[in-house]
């Protein structure tokens, strides 16, 4: 009797999990993120490029120093060169009107 209790809290415990999670995955799942810009790398040049003109430009490195900060771009294109020795940024674009856009890049 003991034994036949357990095994119904062990199977409501993963049928709880296995809802939980299959949940939690079906957020994001079918959405594509519709980003107005493409960043292109060619050794240590980087170019953004955008659908839309671009209004400010930030970035900087994976610790924390910030390499690029160009306000007032007015371009639909913005190409720069890496200075520094490391591997990982985070670039940040601005557009007028709307959220910015910040994604991590490699090199």
């Amino acid at each position: 009797m003991r034994i036949r209790s357990i095994h119904q809290y062990v199977a409501i415990i993963a049928i709880s999990c296995i809802t939980i999670i299959s949940h939690a995955q079906s957020d994001r799942a079918g959405i594509t993120d519709n980003k107005p810009y493409k960043i292109l790398t060619s050794g240590k040049q980087i170019t953004v490029k955008s659908t839309k003109n671009i209004k400010n430009i930030m970035v900087w490195t994976a610790s924390g120093h910030r390499i690029v900060e160009q306000k007032a771009v007015n371009a639909s294109s913005y190409t720069f060169n890496i200075n520094v020795n490391e591997k990982i940024f985070f670039v940040m674009i601005e557009y007028e009107g709307s959220k910015p856009y910040t994604e991590k890049i490699g090199i």
